[in-house]
């Protein structure tokens, strides 16, 4: 980051070298790029490798697992540093276990790795796979800083690989649809876009239950887990609460808020923002050891001239309605897909002659196809690998995603008003 016509340092120091997240899990493996991955047929089983078995993980190990047949997918590898989530993993599966997702990468036969670690280890683990030769689903965020985002997306562009981005809402059809419909006018300039993902905890909030049974140097390898993070002595809560800190997550903007700004980035059809300011803090879990806040805001303006609020609560789940507002409509997603409602002021007119009024347009109701769902954001990357068709939340849309949580996160830390220099794709501080 640089404050204007002062100074020019990076946002965020992207802990990029390899050095810094491999000096903890042993020698390098030498990874070389292979293009085994990108010869696949249309009828030929594609193999999965898991890198990461928590709750996340597991949700899409037994996903996977009812397509095997369906899908012609196999999952043959998993990878943990704790032993006993490895050990679930491999019952569940059936699948050979490793300690070290490295040697996991190492395998010819896996065509693709699924990425669900915690957020500061997306990086790394990505670039040695695409290293590795392998297709990609990475969990959101794409990566844990900006420079990180940036940097993936050139090494992938480099590759024939593809690379999925597990912001699920966007096998949704809703979006690319209300996207089309917006370039043909539908809403008019748009002016406003507003979206919530608000929860209500009773106690204190992402506090996850603590397995007593993990013992590092035991069963579980902290050194490895913390990788690229900084170095910390063994803390329980950072291992299994690591939402709650900012080594490990941006909080609700990178757990939360991605899911939420990507359905309008891909809506509007939107890229970077060009100032951002957040607000917030601990406002009902007062006494949490939690780093991040309960409460949690983000407005972004776009070079498009609109503005994108976000919004969301620990403490409280009455939603918001998610619209988008133009000066002739105003689109607002539902369960069932949208509907844009005509603005009464711009779509009456005086019929001549008679000073009567004609009435707006009909309320159009688009009934959405797909949904956001594991499955079928898997079978989206699947088709990639083996059809090459069109990923429906791929490298570039994740970085949209990352730039505008991450320049929220940072705002809220800094308490500065912030702007993106698109010419060297980096933040300014005002």
């Amino acid at each position: 980051m640089r404050k204007k016509d002062i100074t020019r340092r990076k946002f965020v120091k992207g802990l990029t070298g390899s050095a810094a997240g491999m000096a903890v899990l042993g020698s390098s493996t030498g990874l070389l790029a292979k293009n085994y991955s990108n010869i696949i047929g249309a009828n030929e089983r594609l193999h999965i490798g898991v890198i990461g078995c928590g709750g996340m993980a597991t949700n899409h190990m037994k996903a996977l697992l009812k397509m095997k047949a369906s899908d012609n997918v196999e999952i043959v590898t998993v990878s943990d540093v704790y032993a006993n989530r490895l050990e679930k993993a491999k019952t569940l599966t059936g699948a050979k276990g490793v300690k070290d997702y490295r040697k996991l990468l190492d395998q010819k036969d896996i065509d693709y790795v699924l990425i669900a670690t915690p957020e500061h280890w997306h990086y790394q683990m990505s670039m040695d796979a695409l290293d590795a030769g392998k297709h990609i689903y990475v969990e959101k965020p794409m990566t844990h800083t900006i420079e990180q985002a940036s940097s993936l997306v050139d090494k992938v562009s480099k590759t024939n690989l593809k690379l999925q981005v597990g912001v699920q809402g966007m096998s949704d059809d809703s979006y690319e649809t209300a996207n089309k419909m917006i370039n043909e006018g539908a809403l008019g300039k748009v002016v406003m876009a507003h979206i919530d993902y608000s929860r209500n905890y009773p106690d204190d909030f992402w506090a996850y239950p603590i397995d007593p049974e993990a013992k590092p140097g035991i069963n579980l390898d902290w050194e490895a887990w913390l990788g690229p993070a900084p170095k910390r002595p063994w803390d329980p809560r950072r291992y299994f609460q690591w939402r709650r800190y900012w080594d490990y997550s941006g909080g609700i903007a990178t757990d939360l808020f991605i899911h939420r700004v990507t359905r309008l980035i891909k809506a509007i059809g939107l890229k970077f923002p060009e100032y951002v300011t957040a607000t917030g803090g601990k406002w009902n879990f007062v006494n949490s050891i939690a780093e991040i806040p309960d409460t949690f805001n983000v407005q972004l303006d776009y070079p498009e001239k609109l503005t994108v609020l976000l919004v969301s609560s620990m403490a409280n789940d009455t939603p918001i309605r998610h619209l988008i507002r133009g000066h002739k409509a105003t689109l607002e997603f539902t369960r069932e897909g949208f509907t844009i409602t005509p603005q009464k002021a711009t779509n009456e007119a005086v019929i001549s002659g008679t000073g009567e009024k004609k009435k707006a347009a009909e309320v159009f109701k688009y009934k959405k196809h797909g949904a956001e769902d594991v499955t079928l954001h898997h079978r989206n990357l699947q088709e990639a690998i083996r059809k090459v068709d069109a990923l429906k939340c791929d490298q570039n849309l994740g970085f949209y995603g990352v730039v505008a949580c991450m320049m929220g996160v940072e705002s809220y830390r800094k308490r500065k008003y912030l702007q993106w220099d698109a010419a060297n794709k980096e933040v300014v501080e005002l």
